[in-house]
């Protein structure tokens, strides 16, 4: 019995952890926690509903992911949300796209009859992506739902459970970017369409070396077009 109910504890606390993970790491997402914001346990506990506790060792997996950073502040530490930077975005884009690269590889190794439905379902996507860019820039959330599916229904093809982790704890990172700088660059997605057909052509062909490079130049250039952005408009939270 006592097992049991330490079990069950146990499962709690997991589950409230999870729970503030999710909660805090939306805020951060949604910029409702803007770059550079001061974290406080006990605010984001009372904020949240729930105790310190959870809110601590969620904060602590946040800052391990990259979305909380600690810093020296008379001679304490404090968190605060990470800031948006060029360097940042580089880095933040690369990994990206060395994630989505691998799992291009793996699904230009499928099986031809695998690969047609995969590319069927991602050349539907890019085109509807082409016509929200010759709508110009009336509609950033469909284009980053849009595009989003695309890079998702790919790694999903193909992707082990660990890549899948990979993926949903870096990936979201990127969304934070989109949000403050939709606007300037969905000027530049044409050429983003340009380079899903390139990606397109590789799979097609079951071309693994081509498909992750394919991949891999995309996020590439999309870093140095968002980095273009933030020249224009300004870093966030980096005061």
């Amino acid at each position: 019995m006592a097992l049991s109910a330490d079990r069950a504890r146990r499962g709690r606390r997991a589950r409230s952890v999870d729970t503030a993970y999710r909660h805090l790491r939306e805020l951060i997402v949604h910029g409702r926690l803007a770059p550079g914001t001061r974290l406080v346990e006990a605010d984001l506990a009372r904020r949240l509903g729930v105790s310190r506790t959870p809110v601590r060792s969620a904060l602590h997996r946040l800052q391990q992911e990259g979305y909380v950073i600690a810093s020296n502040h008379l001679r304490q530490s404090r968190l605060t949300v990470a800031p948006l930077t060029k360097e940042d975005a580089r880095e933040l884009y690369w990994i990206v796209g060395h994630i989505e690269g691998l799992a291009a590889r793996l699904a230009a190794t499928q099986p031809p009859e695998m690969r047609a439905r995969l590319v069927a379902s991602l050349r539907a996507l890019n085109s509807r992506l082409a016509r929200l860019a010759q709508a110009g820039r009336n509609q950033p959330a469909a284009i980053f739902d849009v595009d989003m599916s695309f890079h998702r229904r790919m790694v999903e093809a193909s992707a082990g459970p660990r890549l899948l982790a990979l993926h949903d704890a870096i990936k979201p990172q990127t969304e934070r970017y989109w949000r403050l700088y939709a606007s300037a660059i969905i000027e530049e997605l044409g050429q983003s369409v340009q380079e899903h057909e390139r990606i397109l052509e590789a799979l097609e062909q079951g071309d693994a070396d081509a498909a992750e490079l394919a991949v891999r130049v995309n996020w590439s250039n999309g870093a140095e077009r968002l980095c273009h952005v933030i020249d224009s408009l300004g870093e966030r939270g980096s005061w």
